[in-house]
């Protein structure tokens, strides 16, 4: 795999190299949502109720993010790294 961010990893994923995507998630208790982002693909932000919801929708968007930025089609679907930490808002 090859991290999103790293020199070169928009020809890795044009070569169809899995891609790695780093992700945050914070819980905000006072709005009752889960919010993912990425210090590595700019422009990813995700808002869900629940941690399962979270994760389902953060792969359509960072499927259409990444497709919209390499403007193709990706070849595999890259893999989100979370540690399962929850960070406090």
């Amino acid at each position: 795999m090859y991290r999103v961010g790293f020199p070169g990893w928009k020809v890795a994923a044009r070569l169809g190299i899995p891609l790695l995507v780093r992700v945050e998630v914070v819980e905000d208790r006072q709005a009752g949502v889960f919010v993912a982002t990425s210090p590595d693909l700019q422009g990813l932000v995700v808002e869900a109720p629940s941690v399962g919801e979270l994760l389902k929708s953060l792969y359509e968007c960072t499927d259409m993010l990444l497709e919209e930025t390499l403007q193709k089609p990706l070849k595999k679907r890259p893999v989100a790294a979370w540690d399962g930490a929850v960070l406090p808002a």
